[in-house]
């Protein structure tokens, strides 16, 4: 079937599956029909890693994993005997602290994913043509963001 496929199908079918994580880039590239090297290629040129962290790691959960390096700090600083950080710890603090506040209040590149796969099942059940479209778009979106 891979034979009879364009290297743009071949390429989407494998940012596909790259993105359920299931497999290993070895096993995508056999199962497309591309070479290890193409795959990488591939993978690299289009930020795969990136995204796929984008969609797997929650927004929450990032900001979760901030506050629990900010009390890891103040447990360690605690343990030590001082009230006060040093003032490298205070600068890593502040810097989440900040990395925090930021993603409180921005949407996150999984909350936009998200939302652009519902809108794209949503419209290919009734349009599919446009939902190839809209898609295409989407991705392009996406890849300015994680500039």
């Amino acid at each position: 079937m891979s034979k009879t496929l364009t290297n743009q199908q071949k390429k989407d079918w494998a940012k596909m599956l790259y993105m359920q994580g299931e497999l290993q880039s070895r096993q995508i590239a056999e199962k497309v029909g591309v070479s290890p090297v193409t795959m990488s290629k591939w993978s690299k040129e289009g930020n795969w890693e990136m995204l796929r962290a984008a969609v797997t790691t929650t927004r929450e959960e990032q900001i979760r994993n901030l506050y629990m390096q900010i009390a890891e700090m103040n447990k360690v600083i605690a343990e030590r005997g001082d009230k006060y950080a040093t003032s490298a710890e205070a600068d890593t603090i502040n810097k989440l602290s900040a990395a925090i506040a930021k993603m409180e209040g921005d949407y996150g590149i999984a909350d936009i994913i998200s939302v652009s796969k519902q809108i794209l099942f949503w419209l290919r059940k009734r349009d599919p043509q446009k939902a190839i479209e809209l898609s295409y778009y989407f991705d392009e979106f996406v890849k300015e963001k994680l500039r």
